[in-house]
């Protein structure tokens, strides 16, 4: 990791030990090489002669993979909330480094002036992130935003889901340059619960946020997971999780 590696705290997990989830086991090594394969597609010319002989040995690895896949969902497992910020949502889109799609951003707890937690982080958005000429698509940064301000909900024991997000683009972000990241649970309201995070660039702040999530009871939370279900013939959830969820709306 980039980052200056905590201390280990002993065998019982917390946040001060090293994540999980980041290590060099095969779905991560898998996730890594396409998100070589996808920066070089995007970003640099490759000869057509070239591309066609990788096209027809990806399609090959596709069709063996699809071929050997169950038609089970993988297991998703609840974020351990005294556990590394980076291990909470290890098939992020964002933070995942088992997700060919995630940059990947690194996360680990920080503090703020106040003494409080936050999340802190780095990242730098390859050639499948630009949207205006050497920046960072403004979407992929609300995505980014919305992310992380849902890690710093859940140190804060406030885990909700995004209700409002307004994202305010103060400068272009640059791809390729490393960018530092904060966010940071702010106050609740009731099931209400609002958020900021913010990019940094070599200290000059890119873009800066405000979230507003809402707690979803367990309850709540169930009926939409089934509803949602219900909608495809795909697994979108693993019996294991289906089944934490219903005991906790049970409590």
């Amino acid at each position: 990791m980039s980052h200056p590696l905590q201390p280990n705290r002993g065998e019982v997990p917390s946040r001060d030990d090293d994540p999980t989830s980041t290590g060099d086991e095969p779905l991560n090594r898998l996730a890594a090489a396409i998100r070589r394969i996808s920066a070089v597609v995007v970003g640099h010319p490759v000869p057509d002669l070239e591309i066609a002989r990788a096209a027809e040995q990806l399609v090959e690895i596709a069709e063996s993979l699809q071929g050997s896949a169950t038609t089970s969902r993988r297991a998703r497992t609840q974020p351990n909330l005294a556990g590394h910020p980076q291990d909470f949502f290890p098939s992020s889109p964002i933070i995942g480094f088992a997700n060919p799609i995630a940059p990947p951003v690194e996360v680990w707890l920080g503090e703020s002036d106040d003494g409080q937690p936050e999340i802190r982080g780095r990242v730098t958005f390859d050639y499948p992130y630009e949207g205006p000429p050497t920046c960072v698509h403004g979407g992929v940064i609300a995505e980014l935003f919305d992310e992380l301000m849902g890690a710093a909900n859940v140190i804060a024991d406030k885990p909700a889901m995004t209700g409002t997000l307004t994202v305010r683009y103060r400068r272009p972000t640059p791809l390729l340059a490393p960018l530092d990241l904060v966010a940071r649970f702010v106050r609740s309201e009731g099931r209400k619960v609002h958020t900021w995070a913010a990019i940094y660039h070599e200290g000059a702040l890119t873009a800066v946020a405000n979230g507003l999530f809402i707690q979803v009871q367990p309850g709540h939370m169930l009926d939409m997971i089934t509803t949602n279900a219900t909608a495809t013939d795909e697994p979108l959830i693993d019996e294991r999780f289906a089944r934490s969820i219903a005991e906790n709306a049970a409590d």
